[in-house]
């Protein structure tokens, strides 16, 4: 009985397998040396910030695109208190250059965080004496 449970289900598993679609897959097409996907007329501006004084935070970013030239800052208040702000310039093939600037002065406020932590002590060991109960 068991043997011809096992060659139906085997039967419903071959049937099965060979009912399923096929799919194909090809490689993505490469780029050939001359061939770009980069648009010369792209055209946006877009800015946004964030200040939230509850919890210290302070960024925003700023950038304008004119085809292949893209200039734009962003800013973000760091723990240490001081504001980063980069300036940065894509001008077509010349790549990425940035300006980076910190204004304000490091502080470090005395926290707890900001403490040497407590050392570490192993403790003494303990021995019980076989008669006594633990």
């Amino acid at each position: 009985m068991n043997a011809k449970i096992l060659i139906v289900l085997g039967l419903a598993a071959v049937v099965a397998a060979d009912s399923r679609e096929t799919f194909s897959y090809t490689a993505p097409r490469r780029i050939s040396s001359g061939e770009s996907y980069e648009s010369s007329e792209a055209q946006y501006n877009f800015n946004y910030a964030v200040k939230h004084d509850d919890s210290d935070n302070d960024f925003g970013h700023q950038e304008t695109r004119n085809g292949d030239d893209t200039k734009g800052l962003y800013y973000v208040q760091l723990p240490d208190g001081r504001l980063q702000t980069v300036t940065y310039l894509v001008d077509g093939d010349s790549g990425y250059l940035a300006d980076v600037k910190y204004d304000g002065e490091a502080r470090y406020p005395d926290s707890l965080e900001s403490r040497e932590a407590p050392r570490y002590a192993a403790p003494r060991p303990r021995y019980f004496d076989s008669n006594e109960s633990k």
